[in-house]
């Protein structure tokens, strides 16, 4: 080792982050483990080692270990009549440092610690990238569209690749090479082989995301997400509450001629968004959550959770909507089972 290369190490150590003391403490164990390797075999037994290097020049010194007893039984110790020849102050049980460098060990060192170093980098920066993502979790951002392979759609974000999984991509959308695609971060993992970023496009949390960037008043606090209940590229609902009388929650989420919701609309490929306003009394709730279609009454049983709804007979098919998604929606959306009859009903 020398001067050049500790430059080197303390360049490396600068740019990527990593802690000096870390670094060259680990090459000093992984030149302990090279000499134990190919030197500190005597007679079948393994020798005590330490390895220092200088933090300023390179200097490297090898010193086999010695514990200083009466009467030595094996190579890891040594009397103290012979300790103190090389020490006088040397007592018993201290531990004696004798030089050991063998002429033929730099090579080894120089390979042994450029494979740490190489090591600790990649430690470093897959670091790097997990405490940036970290704190990305559960939050949008922007990734392009690079492969597809059995199902998964491989998007770059700069500094890593992310896997949309079939489950995660949106019923019937296309995905293309170099589209621009924005994307719910659902989890970070730490794995042994980096970091491992969890995308997805169906995520309710993408439309709660989208509406926060999207409405001001709900970056702010005026307005408030109560609750979403999603059906990936078909509809979503999403029930709001403003805690300022003087803002319209509903008005605020649609925007000015609509442009808010709008822009959510396109960028989730036309999926249909009913905004709900929410209240605290369930009955009004449920009927909000059933729009587009009016509700004439609503009986609540609040020990099973069951709501029974009531609605003119032109409204049924529209409370139930296609293949039941509205009622199945609203259900999602309030956590009451929603049983729904008609008048006609209701009066047989």
């Amino acid at each position: 080792m020398n001067a050049e290369f500790i430059e080197a190490l303390k360049e490396i150590v600068k740019e990527k982050g990593i802690s000096e003391d870390l670094l060259f403490d680990t090459v000093e164990d992984a030149l302990v483990s090279a000499y134990k390797k190919n030197y500190a075999k005597v007679g079948g037994n393994l020798q005590n080692v330490k390895v220092t290097i200088n933090r300023e020049n390179g200097e490297l010194h090898v010193y086999t270990q010695r514990k200083v007893v009466e009467e030595p039984t094996n190579i890891n110790e040594i009397s103290l009549e012979e300790a103190r020849r090389v020490n006088p102050k040397y007592q018993l049980e201290d531990t004696v440092d004798l030089e050991a460098t063998p002429k033929s060990f730099g090579r080894i060192a120089a390979q042994t610690a450029k494979q740490v170093v190489i090591q600790r980098i990649k430690e470093a920066e897959r670091k790097v990238i997990y405490n940036e993502f970290i704190s990305k979790e559960y939050d949008i951002i922007t990734g392009t569209v690079i492969r597809k392979d059995k199902g998964n759609v491989f998007v770059d974000l700069e500094k890593i690749e992310a896997v949309l999984g079939p489950n995660e991509q949106m019923p019937g959308e296309e995905y293309n090479f170099n589209d621009k695609l924005k994307l719910y971060i659902v989890e970070v993992k730490n794995t042994t082989k980096g970091p491992q970023i969890v995308v997805s496009r169906t995520h309710p949390g993408l439309v709660k995301r989208l509406f926060e960037l999207e409405v001001p008043e709900i970056y702010t606090g005026i307005v408030e997400i109560k609750s979403i209940a999603r059906e990936a590229g078909s509809r979503s609902k999403i029930a709001v509450h403003s805690n300022d009388e003087t803002v319209d929650a509903t008005g605020a989420c649609v925007g000015p001629k609509g442009m808010r919701v709008q822009n959510i609309v396109t960028e989730l490929k036309n999926e249909k968004i009913d905004i709900i306003k929410w209240d605290k009394l369930p009955e009004k709730y449920i009927a909000n959550a059933l729009s587009p279609a009016k509700v004439l009454d609503v009986e609540i049983d609040e020990q099973n959770k069951v709501a029974k709804i009531v609605v003119e007979d032109n409204q049924l098919s529209l409370a139930i909507g296609k293949e039941g998604q509205n009622v199945r929606l609203a259900a999602k959306l309030t956590g009451w089972k929603i049983d729904i009859k008609t008048q006609s009903q209701v009066a047989q």
